[in-house]
């Protein structure tokens, strides 16, 4: 079995989600989107990889915004497209935050700003905790999405929407990959300002990250766990 991971910049790690996909034995290959280089500048030519080659993709976060078409350019509704084609040829998306809106969009649903941003930990209210805990789970966006139709909400808390199934498909809102290095990266990129900017301290948050880091990729072995085996079925019954 093999899964696509789109990698939409060069701090988009894989963290937990990759190493329990890779835990059950299926190969991983990553797709970066938008290079170092042009990290400032994303709108960039991409050929998106041939779905025929995979049997699930997994659409990673990003620092923009999945309603910024203008903005990123050439490749967003490409890519929107594109996981539109997986999800009705039946191959499962794993959506996570940014690849959670771009899903949200590409069935139908929108996405736009939020009143504010959710940054940090943060617990949300779960219909079904045995697909997606309460958390606390890490949060860094600045929009939400709205339901497509069709899709069942699972998962919100006051701030957005923050799961929903649809057919074999699964979008998160918040950051179930995040760990401590991948945080450092996202600092090292522009996130310290932006934590800042939201009344926090950044250097809190990461003690935080390095403290929750043993829990947290409990509770994100057991989410992709769900996503693999009652969700998708592509694994069976308590593989």
């Amino acid at each position: 079995m093999r899964a696509l991971f789109v990698q939409h910049d060069h701090v988009s790690p894989l963290g937990g989600v990759g190493e329990r996909f890779a835990h059950h034995g299926i190969e991983i290959d990553t797709f970066q989107v938008v290079s170092e280089a042009s990290f400032r500048s994303p709108d960039v030519a991409v050929t998106f990889p041939d779905l025929a080659e995979y049997d699930v993709v997994v659409p990673l976060g990003a620092p923009w915004g999945a309603w910024e078409d203008e903005r990123i350019g050439s490749w967003l509704l490409p890519e929107i497209e594109w996981l539109r084609a997986a999800h009705e040829g039946g191959m499962p998306v794993f959506g996570i935050c940014f690849g959670g809106q771009l899903l949200a969009r590409a069935l139908g649903g929108s996405v736009a700003p939020a009143p504010s941003s959710e940054i940090g930990w943060h617990t949300v209210w779960s219909d079904e905790n045995d697909i997606v805990g309460e958390g606390p789970w890490f949060q860094f966006h600045y929009d939400r999405w709205s339901v497509p139709p069709g899709a069942r909400e699972i998962a919100r808390n006051p701030a957005a929407s923050q799961a929903f199934i649809i057919g074999r498909s699964l979008a998160v809102q918040f950051h179930p990959e995040l760990d401590p290095e991948g945080l450092v990266g996202w600092l090292d990129e522009g996130g310290v300002r932006q934590v800042r900017a939201a009344g926090l301290d950044p250097e809190v948050m990461l003690a935080q990250t390095r403290a929750y880091e043993p829990t947290a990729r409990a509770r994100t072995a057991a989410l992709v766990d769900a996503f693999l085996g009652p969700v998708s079925g592509l694994l069976p019954p308590g593989a």
